[in-house]
Parts: structure tokens; sequence; C-alpha cells
């Protein structure tokens, strides 16, 4: 079973600002037992909790404990509870914005605490899928609008006033006629005694009066980041504590047969040397693989250890396994009928009818996280069976969780801190690292540090899935699209050695959600094997999925003798919401969210294609050696459309001077780490589109390094990348992950232009 990964399961929290939508989330007093499990965030203060409630995978009702607490202290500090992890999205900083705004707290006198990982305290805090602030925006709001209101009303009994003449700024309220004032700390005490408000009681502030949400907020942990003391997963150090490196199993599904570590304990500062049985077939998403553990006194005694180690392995039925091999089997199947998904009007009728086929294939590659910190995880399991976990982990949940299963103790007695994460894309959220640490802690007695080097990272990944992929394109006599058939075939997320298409989940991230006006489509899948561990990667499918639509799309609009961006304006029809209704096959995910209150909306789509392409200057005349490609697509609630432009020098050298994108993510609460999220998805998805691909060869990857899994480099990074918000007042959606899918074939379409060949596999053969 897949854990809550918001691409398969439905995660929703309703928001009673936007029309249609009623929000649950409750608003408490804490308690005596909450003051006891927050400790000294409470001391003295007065505090508010958030309970969130979010519509579960069949529409029912899931009531989670309190995610958020909310502490205003008498010296007038407000603290606020990140319940999320941050890994460079800036969401520790966003989520409180929204809290201090509402409020209207002094940004310089709020302090942020991070949550440990616990979902009876906090409830859900898996940090993946582009989901925080849609989830979380409205309950933010109601946060911050209760104690408002509470403040408001202690300080209008206080002067004798209407609360109507109150108003709060820079954590004080005010007394909006005279300027009076009063801090927020002086009236702690009063409201600590106060009913809570009612709902309805409840005014949330207009949009243009907010100081922080729609603005670019510095992250909160900028500082620390830039001084040095931030602490990350590696840099927690713990009295007698080892550093364990692991030689895993190099072939998913092998068992070690025997070890001799003598010449592993021979090496000055190892200690001891441990095996970890791992789970075989299927390796699942939460287990430690098998392998023998070296713990030293450092990590170069561990390292040396290792490497002295001699291990028999029984390699298990995938040491056969060649990835270039299946790709071309994948491909190959998708010239035959696959089990359709997605069918509307009869495709093989405008096949046989149309006066022009187009016919293409598109590959590509295994891709790698390739955080630019690599696993690593602290625990420390106490003599009465209890253990403490420190990690960089998206999903602290599922790590607890994946923690108390390789122990076989209750889930009570795991405490989860979560650092700050250097990069996480989807990597962190599995828990296999950081279950590694727990077993080891267990046997050797003390704490331990499980460090995975880059070379381990590359080869033990949970991979982006390789893929194949055909699209037939039908063009009438007067040169309208006419059908459009898409075969896709991947290994499948839920899939571990055995055959298995694709989820109804992952072809909707970008395949089945095909919103253009044609009126014969048919969506069909393969089955295939997964021989590795596949894992979600920063947008998911998206990247294969709208690579080649995207590409496909542009090398119709050649052969119509349309310019691209027309073309696209003039598929998505009038303005209209989309449903899909009677074409699915199997459920429609929609990103979790129900479609009638996240729509897929044409108008929204053609303000940021028409947006880019005026911000662009997409019809200019270029310059010799110059090229512009489009693409654009809807991934995670969000509206994306790109122009990539791409320059070859005297010596062909082809490079990326500008890229403009054009984003409709409805509310943007800060703009900075909008605009740096795609700033970072470009450099990413050039990566992707350039120089990374992961291959095996007898069930191994052949990557080891950087030097090999090659992240691109500051001269092939894009040189000016512009990132243009549409206004909007639409709910809120994700930014983390729509950058990169209509990247890769804007870049593609470029190139094309520029050079007169298409690239039909990832990475392109420049």
């Amino acid at each position: 079973m897949l854990p809550n990964l918001p691409f398969f399961k439905k995660q929703k929290t309703d928001d009673s600002t936007f029309s249609g939508t009623t929000d649950r989330s409750e608003i408490f007093l804490a308690s005596r037992r909450d003051f006891l499990k927050i400790g000294s965030l409470a001391a003295g203060g007065f505090v508010l909790g958030v309970n969130f409630q979010c519509s579960g995978p069949k529409g029912e009702v899931i009531t989670f404990s309190p995610n958020v607490f909310v502490s205003i202290a008498s010296d007038n500090t407000v603290t606020i509870v990140a319940h999320r992890s941050e890994m460079g999205t800036g969401i520790r900083t966003s989520l409180p914005m929204i809290v201090a705004d509402e409020l209207g707290a002094d940004w310089s006198l709020v302090k942020i605490v991070q949550a440990e990982g616990d979902e009876e305290k906090y409830g859900n805090q898996n940090t993946d899928g582009s989901f925080s602030v849609r989830m979380f925006y409205e309950p933010m709001k109601k946060a911050g609008a209760t104690a408002r209101h509470m403040l408001v009303q202690a300080a209008a009994k206080e002067w004798g006033v209407s609360p109507a003449a109150c108003d709060t700024e820079a954590s004080h309220v005010v007394l909006k006629e005279s300027g009076k004032k009063i801090p927020f700390g002086d009236l702690v005490e009063k409201i600590k005694t106060m009913e809570l408000p009612k709902p309805e009681e409840l005014t949330m502030k207009e949009f243009s009066s907010y100081k922080l949400v729609g603005t670019g907020v510095p992250i909160y942990d900028a500082k620390a980041i830039a001084t040095g003391q931030a602490v990350f997963g590696a840099d927690v150090n713990l009295p007698n504590m080892l550093i364990a490196v692991v030689q895993r199993s190099p072939v998913v599904g092998a068992k070690v047969i025997s070890f001799r570590d003598e010449k592993a304990l021979a090496i000055p500062g190892v200690k001891k040397v441990v095996k970890i049985d791992g789970p075989g077939l299927p390796a699942g998403l939460d287990k430690a693989l098998e392998g023998i553990a070296v713990l030293a006194e450092n990590t170069w005694a561990a390292i040396k250890g290792r490497e002295a180690l001699e291990i028999e392995w029984d390699l298990g039925p995938n040491q056969n396994y060649n990835s270039k091999s299946q790709l071309q089997e994948m491909l190959k199947s998708t010239a035959s009928k696959g089990t359709v998904k997605r069918e509307r009007g009869n495709f093989s009728q405008a096949k046989s009818a149309s006066g022009k086929v187009l016919e293409k294939t598109y590959l590509a590659p295994f891709y790698a996280h390739a955080t630019i910190e690599p696993p690593a995880a602290i625990a420390d399991v106490k003599t009465d069976g209890s253990v403490e976990i420190w990690a960089p982990s998206q999903h602290p949940q599922w790590a607890r969780g994946a923690v108390a299963g390789a122990l076989g103790i209750d889930i009570a007695k795991v405490k989860m801190n979560v650092t700050l994460l250097g990069g996480g894309f989807g990597r962190k959220s599995k828990p296999d690292f950081v279950a590694e640490a727990a077993i080891l802690s267990k046997a050797a007695g003390v704490p331990v540090r499980v460090q995975w080097t880059r070379e381990d990272d590359l080869h033990h990944d949970f991979f982006h899935s390789h893929s194949a992929q055909r699209i037939i394109a039908t063009l009438d006599d007067a040169g309208n699209l006419t059908g459009w058939n898409h075969h896709s075939v991947f290994p499948a997320i839920g899939s571990s050695n055995t055959p298995a298409p694709p989820s109804d989940g992952e072809l909707d991230l970008g395949a089945r959600d095909f919103p253009y006006g044609v009126p014969n489509i048919r969506i069909e899948t393969h089955e295939t094997t997964a021989h590795t561990r596949i894992g979600w990667l920063r947008s998911v499918s998206n990247i294969h999925h709208v690579f080649a639509i995207g590409t496909m799309l542009d090398e119709i609009a050649e052969a119509r003798g349309l310019d691209p961006i027309d073309q696209a304006i003039q598929l998505l029809g009038e303005d209209k919401d989309l449903v899909f209704a009677g074409e699915m096959i199997g459920e429609y995910g929609n990103y979790g969210e129900k479609i009638e209150d996240f729509p897929w909306n044409t108008g929204r789509m053609k303000k940021v294609i028409q947006t880019v392409a005026e911000k662009s200057n997409w019809k200019q005349n270029l310059s010799a050696g110059k090229a512009m490609g489009f693409a654009a697509h809807k991934s995670f609630l969000t509206y994306v459309a790109c122009v990539v432009m791409v320059e070859k020098d005297a010596s062909g050298k082809i490079s990326i001077p500008e890229v403009h994108y054009a984003v409709d993510c409805g509310i943007g609460v800060n703009t900075d780490r909008i605009r740096s999220q795609f700033e970072g998805g470009a450099q990413f998805a050039t990566s992707l589109a350039m120089t990374s691909a992961i291959t095996f060869e007898n069930g191994q990857v052949q990557q080891n390094n950087f030097d090999t899994y090659q992240i691109i480099r500051m001269p092939q990074a894009p040189k000016k990348i512009e990132v243009h918000l549409v206004p909007s007042m639409e709910k809120p959606t994700g930014v983390g992950e729509p950058p990169v899918p209509p990247f890769i074939p804007a870049l593609a379409n470029a190139m094309y232009k520029l050079t007169g060949k298409r690239n039909y596999e990832l990475p392109f053969k420049v």
C-alpha cells in the first residue's frame, strides 16, 4: 500500500474564503495536557492550537490532532510551530507568514520552532507533493484571526471602546482614531481567561491589507544557513556516537551469503560490524536494504573498514537486468494495443479518415534525486527500548513508523526530531536510511549516525522511472487536429519485480489530463516490470509525459503551419472548466482534490500562455544563432507557460541565455519563494534534459558520482530566469514541482528551431 502519497491519496483542507467549500478546521485553547506536549513553548504565554480536518481518500472526514500551536508571550514574542519540513522551499517561512499577517504581528518578533515528527501532536507533516500551502492556507488565517479577535476584545474592554474601533499592527492593538496602542504581551494574561470566539464572529482581513502575504519575505533560516549555524542531518553529534557506512546489496533483492570482517575490524577506529537483514523482494518503500554496516569513531575509518569487507552475495533474480534492453522492450510494447485509460470519440475512425498521420516515440531514462546533502540519520536507542531520531525527513511520521517497525516497538517510543534538509525532491520522504540508523544503534548500544556517500546515494536511490511513449496524431485534409493517441509505459511506483501498469494517479500527471479540444482522444498504458526501487521525484510522471506531449504539439503546429502559441490557444478553445466527464476509465485524481473545487480552467491556462508570449516578446525577430521554444502545462493545480531561449556560439556550443515563466498559482503567499522555486526548477530541469541519466547493467547502477551522473555546471545553467506571476485571488496551489514539466519541452523545441534536429530521447544528444 502506498503511504500517503499526494498524487495517490486525496488530501484536502476546505477553505471557506472561497466559494463552494467549507473550512472544517477548529481553533482551541491549549489545555494543561497540551502544555505538557509542547513544553517550554507555552511557558507563561497564551497558546492557541489549530485542529485540522481534511478529506480522506474516499471523501470521509479525517480529524487530526492539533497541527500547529501559536503562542503569544508577555515579552511580545509570537512563537509559531512549523510542522512542515524545510528543504529550501521556504515553507517554514511561508505558513507562519499567513498566521502573523492575519494576527497583525511584527515579523521581527516572530519566532519559528520546528515541530518534532508526531502525528498525535501535529497531524499530517508530509512535506511532499506541493500541497502544503493549499492545505493549510485557510486554517493558518483562522488561527491568526482568532488570536487577533481576542486581543482586540481585551484591549477594547480596557479602553472602554467598541472592538470595531480597534485593530492590530506591529504586535500592538491600536485604537484607530487616536493611535493609542498596547503591546500584545500586555494583554496575554487577560486573553488567557477569555472564551474562544465562535467561527461566525471571526472576520478575516482583506487581502489588500496584508503586509506579508503576497510579498517576498526572505526565508527565516537564511542567516543561520549563511553563517553555518543551521543544523542539517549530518550536523548532529551526540556523546559516544559512532559513524556507520553500509555496504548495501549491489542488486535490489540481493542477499548476503557470508561475509568476513577481520580486515575491517583491524582498521584503527572501527568498533563494530553489523549485518542488516533486508526485505528481499519486494524491496518496499520504507525498508532498509540488505547490507553489512561498519561502525567507527569517524567517517573515514568507517569508509576504509567498508572497503576491507569481504562479502559473498546471492544477487537474486535482478542480477541480469539491463535498463537499455528493457527500455527498448517497453518502446516495442507501445506499438501494440494497450489498456485504455481515457477515451473520447473514436480515434480509430479518425485515423482511418485522416489526411495526415504523425507518429513519434519518446524515451526518458532513470533519474536519481542527487540532493546535494546525501541521506544521513542519527538514532539513539535507549536502555528502556525507546529511541530518539534526528533526520532530514520530508515525512517524519512515516520515518517514525518505519523505525518502530524495524525495532519491533510501539510508535509511542519513537521520538522524531526533524533537521533542515539539504534538498529533498521526494527522496527524503522515504525513510529507509532512518530505519538503518535505528537498527544499528540498537545493535551497538550507542548513538549511531548513518552516513550515505554520494556513491551510496546514486546506487541505492528510489529512482524516477525510465519510460517509453508513443504519440499518434491525426490531421484532416483541412489541417485540423482530429485525433490524439498517447501510449505510456514505465515501471510503476507501486510495483516491485511484478508486472504492473502505471496507476491512474501516475497517468493523471500529464497524460490522462490532456486538456486540448481534440475530438478523438485515446490514452493507453502497458505493463512492465520494476527491477529496482522506484520512487517519486520532483513533478513525478509529468516529467516524461510533458516532454513527449510538449514536443509533439510543437511538431504538430509545424505540420499545420501554425505558431505553437497560437495553436495552444486555439486548441484550448473557449474559457471553460474541464471535467473529463465520461472519458476517464478509473478515477481521475486531480492531485487529491475534487475537480469542482479545483477545476481545470482553460481560461487560466490561456492567460499564462498569453502572458509568457508578451513578456518573452515571443514573435520578435531573433538574431542569427538564437531561437526560442514554448510549452505549457498545468501540474499540482498550478498553470505554467514557459519560453526558453537558446543560443549557439561560433564553436557550436549551445547555451541558455534566457528563460521566461508565466505562473498562475492562485494567491501567492511568498513571492520570493515562488520565484526561487521556479529559478531552481529551471536549473533542475536543465540537468534532466541535458546531462543526467541512470543506467543499469547486470542489475547494478553504472553511475558513481557527479562525474558520471552529471548535474549542470554554471556555464550550462540558464543565465537569466524571469518569473512572471499572474495576479490571482483563486485558491493557492503548489509551486515546488510545476516549474519542471514545461521547461524540458520548451528547451527541446528551442533547440530544434536552432539546429533543425528534434530530440526524442532524454537527455538530449547535442
